[in-house]
């Protein structure tokens, strides 16, 4: 393996992630507090061929910094260059995530509608369940069919942390 993935930490005000680069792009932002971290980074490893690497690159720096702007409540979009590593499925679902607006939320099954697989409603949440780039590519804005909040690789605490954070930016007007 030559190849690396660089990645650091980033402490947010509702839990630790890990921020990861290949390629001058981001690749990873997953919370470190349960096991999914390690079943990400085995994918991302084994996908990409390289080595995970403590370090810093220019898209992780300016993804830290983005998320610093989005935790002040400053920012409502990000800019950085994603890289998704996954399944042809996985990755429609997680560039639906993108076009899910700010401070709103979908259900697992208006996910299935929008990607056109309608009754691939488990499909779209197993594939939520994998998303690496958590923030960036906002699964946290997919709830249950009755609005429930529903299972988040940060916990649940920190998925109506974002949500709230959301709502409180769009009630302030924030950019």
């Amino acid at each position: 393996m030559s190849d690396k993935i660089i990645i650091r930490g980033y402490d947010s005000p509702c839990g630790a992630l890990a921020l990861g680069s290949f390629g001058g792009r981001l690749c990873l932002c997953d919370w470190l507090s349960e096991n999914h971290h390690c079943r990400v980074c085995d994918r991302l490893a084994r996908e990409f061929r390289a080595e995970m690497v403590r370090g810093d690159s220019p898209v992780i720096e300016t993804a830290a910094g983005q998320l610093d702007e989005y935790f002040a409540g400053e920012r409502r979009r990000f800019d950085v260059p994603l890289l998704f590593v996954g399944t042809d499925f996985q990755k429609t679902v997680w560039n639906e995530l993108l076009a899910i607006p700010f401070g709103t939320t979908v259900s697992y099954g208006e996910m299935a509608r929008r990607i056109g697989r309608p009754k691939a409603v488990r499909a779209v949440a197993n594939a939520n369940g994998a998303n690496a780039i958590s923030i960036f590519a906002p699964c946290h804005r997919v709830v249950g069919g009755d609005g429930s909040l529903t299972g988040y690789g940060g916990g649940l605490y920190a998925k109506e942390y974002l949500l709230e954070l959301e709502r409180a930016i769009d009630r302030r007007g924030g950019r």
